[in-house]
């Protein structure tokens, strides 16, 4: 079946995870955090990740304001900035403001040329997604942000999924789902999606039981694979 619904993960896809505390980096008299920044980013999505899994696991949801809060209090802590309360407070505010990837406005207008739904699932709540949206300036170009909040579980549970054809009334082989993270392609393949795993990193592929239908640099070539 055709592809009709474009359907996009938000943090690391459409919106640099990284430029909060690159940005912060760049700032004066934060030397000491500049020399140590993207150790910092790296630790602080990890950790946001994994504790978006194990509070899954067990069943001890909260939402993803506080495990990214969480995760970066972790990530200050194990490179020594952990008193510091205004870089803290800092970096969470950049963090409603992430950049969106240079090739997000077009990519997303193609798709809208197309006839395409467009829509963000994502981990994120619905209103650190829409401040995201709103600095961006890409609104327009979506149908709809869906968050796990409505369901009270994080990605890749099948219910997450589900909202997907809730929304737009569409069988799974009508949606190309895109995210830069492998383990989200990976378990959204085997929900039935037909999946973009955009691979910025050029990272191994995880060792799940269903893999990305395919592998992309950035977001350039998602309006092609949608109309194939």
């Amino acid at each position: 079946m055709a592809i009709t619904t474009c359907i996009f993960d938000a943090y690391g896809t459409l919106f640099d995870v990284a430029a909060a505390a690159r940005i912060a980096a760049q700032e004066p008299g934060r030397e000491s955090f500049a020399s140590r920044w993207p150790q910092i980013a790296n630790n602080w999505r990890l950790k946001q990740l994994q504790y978006t899994w194990l509070r899954a696991v067990m069943q001890q949801h909260t939402d993803f304001w506080q495990v990214t809060q969480d995760g970066l209090d972790w990530a200050l802590e194990v490179e020594g900035f952990d008193g510091d309360e205004e870089l803290r407070e800092r970096l969470l505010q950049l963090y409603w403001e992430l950049a969106a990837y240079p090739e997000v406005p077009t990519v997303l207008s193609r798709l809208k040329d197309q006839g395409m739904n467009t829509a963000i699932l994502s981990n994120g709540t619905l209103e650190m997604l829409t401040g995201a949206v709103q600095s961006a300036n890409i609104g327009d170009l979506l149908d709809d942000v869906l968050s796990v909040e409505s369901v009270g579980i994080y990605k890749p549970a099948d219910v997450v999924y589900d909202l997907v054809g809730e929304r737009f009334a569409c069988q799974r082989d009508e949606v190309l789902f895109v995210s830069s993270n492998g383990w989200d392609a990976g378990g959204a393949s085997g929900y039935g999606f037909t999946t973009a795993w955009i691979n910025r990193a050029s990272e191994p592929i995880d060792r799940l039981p269903a893999r990305p239908h395919h592998i992309l640099n950035d977001l350039k070539g998602i309006p092609e694979l949608a109309t194939k």
